[in-house]
């Protein structure tokens, strides 16, 4: 629905309200606005010009030479070649485009030479201006726009065109609902506007005077399906005159998006717009016996529509018909002789309500849907048949161009049954989560012409969407305010967030893909056969499976108890298919029988690898980057030589190059290079190296990192080399000296590992750099070599002296 605001203004006063704001509005209250328009938008620096002097072009035939008064101190010269612009048409008023104009299209006018001659512009056609003859009928197609002065305007030199032809209006696009024919109209859109913003409501009832005469005399009407149509109101005018509509209402119906033809097709599309209720007229010459009758169609009836095309019709579609034939299809379109003729004389008006569904499925089987069966099919109500009559009478008086018969045939089967709902302000206001006093409730369903007695609501005739609690509901909350209304969570919805645990597996996967892996999914069932090619033991624990009562197949009828041959299926098969390298990692499950219940789904994580730039301790780095990304306290390794209380994987690992992972205390993974007969059962020629973290486990020893300021007090170093047995762990080294340096400790790091001729057989010289520092002040020598004391104290207790 496109609406006119110029339009709307007669009936709502918004004053100097912008644009912007009466869109908003009127959006936020229901009335969803898609797109507003101005007229004339694309045009600047186009005036009225006055012609003063026509002189043949010098070197032309077809061009001449024009000096045109534009309301500046100088004339303004400009070439054309339109035929229509000669000596005779000196004083006639022009469109004149001037030097640095726009014109639609992005149309831009500058000075130059025509044949020599200075032309300082351009005199503008209707075209030109993206008029046609339709909306200014006194003009022609193919010349200049030779203006003329309409509706008691005065036109001077100067005036900006889209002033001067009423170019200038803005019109917004509206999405009505299909439960709103309604506001398929100017008054229905008026009265939203005026509900909205609380402006008054300028309605008037249309009224005529006539002539006398008996209609009962010229015309008889006959409903013979009433279920089909349930009122038909006719009228007629006599001594029509066919003419041009004034500028206004052309304006009027042009920014509405509808193209003028003459006077009485534009009083019925005119009414059909502020009214939203279609109207047809007919001349009264083709209405055979003067008789019509509302009739379905008989089977493979044939009628020829306006548009010229002959449609073949059914018994379940509804037509007017007059003594001998269809005259139009009802709700829909008229017939080829139903229209009104430049020599009409009489013209029948009428004012119908037809069954919506009827006109949606008629509309539908000829494939021709028009703005009236787009409002007859959402359902309109009968009440507002005669209304919209006495408004196209009234216009025709207002526009002269005809005389109407004061008596009207009103044929009303309709029951006049009013819309009502119950009113329940406490079931309102709990229903929406606000707070409304009843009596602002009642206010705002009077401003929709809606009426409150004794706890039922009354609703106006044109509001047919009104029947439950709920409607009224609806209507209150959008005049009260949507942004007005509490935010809540709706009862028995379920809040969305993410447990803990996705939480974590969430970040713990994305710092596996910030680490350079690439994710893989695999099966959770497996074939029995895999624990084989991991080197398991026979009484491995691992081995005890949930079996698959219906299998696709052995190498698919248990579930994983480890991730670890998943993991390795996946490097051989990237192995085999010529893969240089390879950095995956995989979430998952393992699948842990217990007896005759569900058996646990622990979660995981399982990282692999292979290629000439990765080892052991590319696979360390990634776990070491990980446990620190979540924030895992006490982390520590320790080697695995092949057996572990922990983990029963550790056989498919290389038992010198395999490692623990412990968090708190608690062993929460393993890792390693694969054992060369683990790679040999895969097919793998190159060194591969996996790893498998417990995910509970990690989340229970990870803890939210906490910021540290920067340190005020300068750090104290101190260098440490110490001689132990060779099999003792640089890892239980550090340890030793964390706990014996205590808070004050900083860090502490490795750099460098001795064996040779000053070192006895068995021992290792290993030295350490450490460095403390205090945040309540600076740390004096006597506080640091105490601190490094307790670390040696703690070193020989692994067997651990200072190397002299």
């Amino acid at each position: 629905m496109d609406l006119s605001v110029r339009w709307l203004s007669d009936y709502v006063d918004i004053g100097d309200m912008s644009i912007k704001e009466l869109c908003s509005g009127l959006t936020m209250s229901g009335s969803k606005v898609e797109k507003y328009e101005t007229e004339g938008s694309e045009i600047s620096r186009v005036v009225v010009g006055k012609i003063l002097d026509v002189k043949p072009h010098e070197n032309s035939d077809h061009l001449v030479v024009c000096q045109v008064d534009v309301g500046e101190s100088e004339p303004v010269q400009i070439v054309t070649g339109a035929p229509n612009i000669r000596e005779e048409n000196i004083g006639d008023l022009v469109p004149a485009a001037l030097d640095g104009s726009t014109l639609p299209n992005g149309v831009k006018i500058k000075k130059g030479k025509l044949r020599g001659v200075a032309s300082n512009g351009m005199l503008c056609s209707l075209g030109e201006l993206g008029l046609t003859t339709h909306d200014f009928p006194y003009a022609i197609a193919d010349g200049i726009f030779i203006l003329k002065s309409e509706d008691g305007r005065e036109l001077t030199p100067g005036m900006d065109i889209r002033e001067a032809i009423d170019l200038n209006d803005t019109s917004i696009e509206f999405e009505i609902t299909s439960n709103r024919p309604d506001c398929l109209s100017v008054l229905g859109l008026a009265r939203e506007t005026a509900a909205t913003f609380d402006k008054p409501l300028n309605i008037k009832e249309p009224s005529f005077k006539g002539i006398d005469g008996d209609i009962n005399d010229m015309l008889k009407v006959q409903i013979k399906n009433e279920k089909l149509c349930s009122r038909y109101c006719a009228g007629v005018v006599k001594n029509v005159k066919i003419a041009p509509s004034p500028l206004w209402l052309r304006e009027r119906l042009r920014a509405s998006g509808v193209r003028p033809i003459n006077n009485f097709v534009d009083i019925t599309n005119y009414v059909m717009l502020e009214y939203g209720h279609p109207m047809h007229a007919f001349d009264i010459r083709y209405i055979k016996g003067n008789s019509i009758e509302i009739r379905n169609a008989a089977e493979g009836e044939k009628i020829t529509t306006l548009d010229g095309v002959e449609r073949t019709l059914s018994e379940k579609m509804l037509v007017i018909a007059d003594a001998e034939k269809p005259v139009a299809v009802a709700g829909v379109m008229g017939g080829e002789y139903s229209g009104i003729m430049d020599d009409t004389v009489d013209v029948v008006f009428e004012a119908a309500c037809f069954d919506g569904a009827s006109v949606r499925t008629t509309a539908k089987a000829l494939g021709m849907r028009t703005d009236a069966s787009a409002r007859f099919e959402k359902g309109l109500d009968p009440r507002m048949c005669m209304p919209a009559l006495l408004r196209a009478f009234e216009l025709v008086e207002e526009l002269g161009c005809g005389e109407v018969v004061r008596t009207i045939i009103d044929c009303d089967t309709h029951a006049d049954t009013q819309k009502t709902a119950p009113f329940d302000p406490v079931w309102i206001n709990n229903f929406l989560g606000t707070d409304i006093p009843e009596e602002d409730m009642i206010k705002y369903l009077e401003k929709l012409d809606i009426k409150v007695n004794d706890g039922i609501a009354y609703a106006p005739p044109y509001r047919i969407d009104i029947e439950y609690k709920n409607d009224l509901a609806e209507e209150i909350a959008r005049l009260y305010g949507y942004n007005n209304i509490p935010q809540t969570i709706i009862r028995g919805v379920a809040s969305g967030e993410l447990t803990p645990e996705q939480k974590f597996s969430r970040k713990v996967m994305n710092a596996a893909c910030a680490l350079g892996a690439n994710e893989i999914t695999t099966f959770s069932f497996i074939s029995p056969k895999y624990f084989d090619k991991i080197r398991l033991p026979e009484d491995s624990p691992l081995r005890k499976t949930v079996v698959i009562t219906n299998p696709l197949g052995e190498d698919t009828s248990v579930m994983r108890t480890t991730m670890l041959p998943s993991m390795c299926e996946v490097l051989a098969r990237n192995y085999n298919s010529r893969n240089a390298e390879a950095v995956l990692f995989e979430m998952g499950n393992e699948y842990l029988p217990k007896g005759g219940e569900l058996p646990e789904e622990p979660a995981r994580i399982a990282f692999g690898m292979y290629g000439e730039n990765y080892d052991f301790y590319s696979l360390k780095g990634i776990i070491e980057q990980l446990l620190d990304i979540v924030g895992a306290a006490d982390v520590s390794y320790e080697p695995c030589k092949g057996v572990s209380e922990n983990f029963g994987e550790a056989p498919a690992f290389h038992p010198g190059r395999c490692a623990e992972v412990f968090a708190g205390g608690k062993a929460i993974g393993i890792f390693g290079e694969l054992h060369p007969e683990t790679l040999e059962n895969y097919g793998i020629g190159v060194k591969a190296y996996a790893a498998k973290i417990n995910l509970p486990e990690l989340m229970a020893a990870a803890a939210p990192k906490t910021y540290k300021p920067l340190p005020k007090f300068p750090a104290t170093t101190r260098d440490l080399a110490v001689v132990c047995d060779d099999d003792i762990p640089v890892a239980h080294l550090e340890k030793a000296i964390t706990e014996g340096v205590g808070k004050i400790l900083e860090s502490v790091k490795l750099f460098d590992v001795y064996k040779g001729k000053q070192i006895a057989d068995g021992k290792k010289s290993v030295a350490f750099s450490i460095v403390m520092r205090s945040h309540e002040g600076t740390l004096t020598d006597e506080q640091a070599d105490g601190a490094v004391k307790k670390a040696l104290k703690k070193l020989s207790e692994l067997g651990a002296e200072i190397r002299a």
